[in-house]
């Protein structure tokens, strides 16, 4: 069914064209859009017209004119003209009739590549589904597309959905939809010229977008550029895992691709056991808990500062042999020296192993 935006929108331009009230009801006597006042009588004649002359197309009174709209040959809808009798009410209902019904085809037409395109993503069409459907709503099979992945840094953000679908329209070829209540998701159609640097200034704008326009602070993740149909869902699963590990090991970025999630990509992929074993080995039965917020704050500033003792001494505002001696303490309980490039990695790595199992546990 239509809109209600749709609805009142469309009534309006035909009220200005036809320089008459009109109203569209429900097949249970609802009114659902009007331009002009309601009126009692009109709400009985619509009531009477469903339940009398369901078998009628349409109904003449002196001043009204009530006619069926209808889907796929089933009435949808009572379309009403108040017409004063200063006009061809049949030559004008019709073809506000066949606007309506021409509307629902579109609309139709939309739900369906929608729905096809939710299926997709959630690989829930065999591969000759996707082809056939494809060909039945003209949706290019061989086409360069990328997925894109729209999570609000807020639950509250549901105006998401209706702002991405105004900067991208399904008759571009790009189509916005949504499997769940916290992402939007946009399949984006790509020129043949176009490559990742793109695909990189494509979530650039849609971050600033919603940011500016909206003030709605988004997360955009993005998988891989696909060429046929039927990699989408293998897109929107990269898009997928790049938020994953972008909530687990970079929270302060926006802007999130499969392609370059580093070697938070790989920690996500392995398996529990391993994690488990990993962890034992570098802080037996200790964990990293056993560090204060201070010692982990500076040992990630000596890290982002390539190991420099002097360098991190300073920004930190504190002594080198204060530095040095949170360093020690490192070592004491992991006999790791963090100062040593690979004991300082090992270190760096054991941390991430850890956020990814702390994130598994709070998922169940």
């Amino acid at each position: 069914m239509l809109s209600n935006q749709i609805l009142q929108k469309t009534l309006y331009e035909m009220s200005d064209i036809l320089e008459c009230n009109c109203s569209v009801w429900s097949m249970e006597g609802e009114l659902l859009a009007a331009v002009g006042n309601e009126k009692a009588h009109i709400k009985k004649l619509v009531d009477s017209f469903i339940t009398e002359d369901a078998d009628e197309k349409y109904l003449y009174t002196e001043k009204e004119a009530l006619f069926f709209v209808s889907n796929e040959e089933k009435p949808v809808y009572v379309f009403v003209l108040e017409h004063q009798g200063k006009m061809d009410v049949s030559v004008s209902g019709r073809l506000c009739v066949s606007q309506w019904e021409a509307l629902l085809d579109m609309n139709k037409v939309k739900m369906d590549k929608n729905r096809f395109m939710q299926n997709l993503i959630l690989d829930n069409l065999l591969l000759v589904d996707i082809y056939n459907q494809a060909k039945r709503l003209s949706i290019p099979v061989e086409q360069k597309r990328v997925v894109f992945v729209i999570e609000p840094k807020s639950e509250e953000d549901e105006i998401v959905l209706e702002l991405v679908k105004g900067i991208y329209t399904s008759g571009t070829g790009d189509y916005v939809t949504a499997v769940d209540n916290g992402h939007v998701i946009l399949v984006k159609a790509l020129e043949t010229h176009e490559n990742y640097e793109t695909v990189n200034e494509i979530a650039d704008m849609l971050i600033n977008t919603l940011n500016t326009e909206a003030m709605i602070n988004v997360r955009v993740a993005y998988g891989t550029i696909i060429r046929e149909l039927d990699k989408v869902p293998e897109s929107y699963k990269e898009a997928g895992i790049a938020l994953e590990v972008g909530r687990i090991f970079y929270e302060e970025r926006s802007l999130l691709a499969y392609k370059e999630l580093g070697i938070g990509r790989l920690i996500h992929q392995l398996p529990e056991s391993l994690c488990e074993m990993f962890l034992e080995e570098v802080f037996g039965e200790n964990d990293e808990t056993i560090f204060d917020e201070e010692t982990l704050a500076t040992v990630d500033k000596f890290f982002g500062n390539n190991l420099n003792v002097s360098e991190t001494a300073r920004q930190l505002f504190i002594h080198r042999n204060t530095l040095v001696h949170r360093l020690e303490k490192i070592q004491k309980y992991t006999g790791l020296d963090v100062r040593l490039f690979e004991d300082a990695l090992t270190f760096k790595i054991a941390l991430m192993v850890a956020d990814q199992r702390k994130y598994e546990k709070q998922k169940k």
